[in-house]
């Protein structure tokens, strides 16, 4: 009876010996099974935007649509630009249609977050901030920044400090915006609105200045000569990347846009749509020297 009992207790004290062991084996292999499952759903995620795009064979673009230069309707009602034609061939490269979707730019992120749209491109700055939140391709614009102003008195503008008190039109949430509040100066906002809204408004002094990338305030300007406007010749600031804004953790389809987009740059594609829209290679970063605004929380 005995010799059953002490039996019996062995056999027990050795399952709980062994149900210990296997808990603290799946113990062990539960964070590396976590990490193989997350690491798995990680590159699902990953890969699920790349594979949607394939499966429906269209890459859809949000734009302004109102960017002379880089997003813009010709005299043939037409879309075009030079961020429109670059996607456009992106799309070709990849073996997809594209369709642009038209919104204004304080719209186009949440639209990119939201799933509404795939990418945007729209002259848009990959800040430190905005890379928290989102992918960015490589930059296929290289610019830098200067002011739309009255050419009659330079809107009493003659360096960045004297934007303070200063109205300054633009988007809420662009980087240009930014610039004129870090400097004391108000924003006026006018969601989607054409370059003649913003660049009249200066012209008549409802505004004064418009800070801006340099090819889009130059083509601008130079639309409307009969305003009261021009670029400001002496300052010159805030140099710029512009890349595709593309859904946080797809990198799968970021590893393509880019791919496409260094084949564009070696073969000369890129460069020579750049200087059809600006008369310039802005895809190449530009000589001189571009004062560098400390202070900004971009």
């Amino acid at each position: 009876m005995k010799k059953i009992s002490l039996l019996l207790l062995f056999m027990a004290f050795a399952a709980i010996l062994a149900a210990c062991g296997t808990a603290s084996e799946e113990d062990g292999n539960t964070d590396s099974t976590k990490e193989e499952n997350a690491s798995t759903s990680e590159e699902a995620t990953t890969d699920e935007r790349w594979e949607q795009i394939q499966e429906s064979g269209e890459l859809v673009v949000g734009t302004s649509g109102t960017l002379i230069a880089a997003s813009y309707y010709d005299e043939n009602d037409e879309l075009t630009g030079y961020d429109v034609e670059v996607m456009k061939e992106v799309a070709n490269r990849l073996g997809l249609d594209v369709k642009f979707e038209i919104m204004g730019i304080d719209s186009m992120l949440p639209a990119v977050q939201s799933g509404r749209i795939d990418v945007a491109a729209n002259d848009i700055e990959p800040t430190d901030k905005r890379k928290e939140e989102f992918n960015f391709s490589d930059p296929y614009k290289y610019s830098y920044t200067v002011m739309a102003v009255r050419e009659s008195d330079n809107s009493g503008i003659e360096s960045l400090e004297d934007l303070e008190g200063k109205k300054a039109g633009g988007g809420a949430t662009t980087i240009y915006s930014q610039i004129a509040e870090h400097y004391g100066g108000e924003v006026i906002t006018y969601g989607n609105a054409p370059n003649e809204a913003y660049l009249s408004d200066v012209s008549n002094g409802r505004t004064d200045v418009v800070i801006n990338d340099y090819y889009l305030t130059k083509f601008g300007v130079a639309a409307f000569p009969d305003f009261d406007l021009h670029v400001h010749p002496d300052l010159k600031f805030h140099p710029t990347k512009q890349a595709v804004v593309i859904p946080k953790g797809a990198d799968k389809l970021t590893e393509e846009i880019n791919k496409a987009l260094n084949e564009m740059r070696e073969d000369g594609t890129l460069s020579e749509i750049a200087i059809q829209f600006y008369e310039e290679d802005a895809s190449v970063e530009p000589e001189g020297e571009i004062e560098v605004i400390e202070g900004l929380d971009l």
